[in-house]
């Protein structure tokens, strides 16, 4: 049966449903952003793979390198439309992850980029005097 043969909800679901590549391939862009595979996620987001793309926790591509640390691929994603103050369903940011993380070059890359240093909650400001981050804080002006 080919796909105009196919009924209306069986094509609507084809449609709607994404396929295992296309699923493995998120995962694979998530465990690049998290390990900071710069290279990888270059050719891909070059290619046109979405920057602001998201798991399902909401971690954003952004997200996961600024919380683990990756200086390099948080500038790659920004360059490629990341947004620096897209919160996760936790209310996170990727600044406020960079906080708590103790990461000030990822934080400074995020501030130079327009990253809201009181959005989410906790907020990037929260996190830093929580957790005693005194670069950090000194970059937030505090």
């Amino acid at each position: 049966m080919t796909e105009p043969d196919l009924p209306a909800q069986a094509r609507h679901d084809a449609a709607t449903e994404p396929d295992d590549e296309a699923v493995a391939l998120a995962h694979k862009l998530f465990q690049a952003a998290r390990e900071g595979d710069t290279a990888l996620l270059r050719g891909y987001l070059g290619a046109g793979a979405p920057a602001r793309m998201t798991n399902a926790a909401g971690d954003s591509l952004l997200m996961l390198a600024a919380y683990h640390g990756h200086e390099e691929t948080v500038q790659l994603i920004i360059e490629h439309g990341g947004d620096v103050n897209a919160a996760n369903d936790r209310g996170q940011t990727p600044l406020a992850g960079a906080a708590f993380k103790g990461y000030a070059d990822v934080a400074r890359v995020l501030l130079e980029a327009g990253a809201d240093p009181d959005a989410g909650s906790p907020s990037a400001r929260q996190a830093a005097e929580m957790f005693a981050r005194k670069e950090i804080l000194e970059l937030l002006g505090q």
